[in-house]
């Protein structure tokens, strides 16, 4: 029997319809652990899984790696899981909390500051935790799902969301992570058994979301509708000019060292 292909997923709600049910019975070819964007590039990096749910940005650091076509974490508009959150207006901000967690969401949030908002704040790395971040700075970013349930207006706290900012200032979506790993990592058969994957994942979204959410029942629908209308699953051609359009920023504030261009494993057919 073939070794098990190592998947390290993000342990966020918006990657579980990409996941459902990928390592469910034992003819699987796939294990799956959950862990923050951040950390699925490192266990890549460090060879403890062959492909990853990593960060957009993170590929710049792994441009021979493959990338799973047609599937990524994407919005275009309101992604409602990637916000700013501040007390002061947009021109006050003189310093920002940056989630621990996050890699693309920092780098965006650094080219939005600089070209959109046009502000130059001082930036720190901080734990996840809202109410901390605004004691001690004038914003906060925050990703995944502690920025989709907070209670952001208990705070006192505006909500920017950071993928609405990106659309309504390039007219592009935002690619924030897709699957991808060495090109020797994944077969055709194991690329399309992931894209098949997806496509039931998208159907099942509404069970997936309340299954999620079991425990807090409060955030059922909150949770539906993200899944249903914020987060968008393919990697079609105008994610990649928006993914691109990303990546000349970064580069352009010195994020990444040079623009690169996604290569991608080979998929095996779709049955007849």
């Amino acid at each position: 029997m073939s070794p098990k292909i190592r998947v390290g997923s993000v342990n966020y709600l918006n990657c579980r319809p990409l996941v459902h049910h990928l390592a469910d019975d034992s003819d699987s070819p796939f294990t799956v652990r959950f862990d923050p964007p951040a950390v699925c590039a490192s266990l890549l990096d460090d060879g403890a899984i062959d492909l990853g749910m990593i960060p957009a940005i993170a590929y710049a650091d792994r441009p021979t790696d493959c990338v799973v076509p047609g599937v990524s974490i994407a919005s275009e508009g309101p992604v409602a899981s990637v916000a700013l959150f501040t007390r002061k207006p947009v021109a006050e901000i003189r310093t920002v909390a940056l989630d621990t967690s996050s890699r693309s969401s920092v780098a965006l949030t650094r080219i939005l500051c600089a070209r959109k908002f046009e502000i130059a704040p001082t930036f720190a790395r901080h734990a996840p935790d809202l109410a901390s971040m605004l004691a001690a700075h004038d914003a906060a970013l925050l990703i995944g799902d502690a920025a989709l349930f907070v209670d952001h207006r208990a705070l006192g706290a505006e909500k920017i969301d950071l993928g609405q900012a990106w659309t309504e200032w390039t007219g592009l979506p935002f690619v924030w992570a897709f699957w991808a790993g060495r090109a020797e990592a994944v077969s055709p058969a194991a690329v399309r058994r992931l894209q098949e994957t997806k496509e039931a994942g998208v159907r099942s979204s509404d069970a997936i979301a309340d299954a999620y959410v079991a425990a807090m029942p409060q955030y059922r629908e909150v949770a539906r509708q993200y899944l249903r209308e914020n987060i968008m699953f393919d990697l079609s051609d105008r994610m990649l000019d928006g993914l691109r359009a990303y990546y000349r920023e970064a580069r352009a504030i010195g994020v990444i060292a040079s623009v690169i261009e996604p290569r991608f494993f080979a998929a095996a057919p779709a049955a007849p």
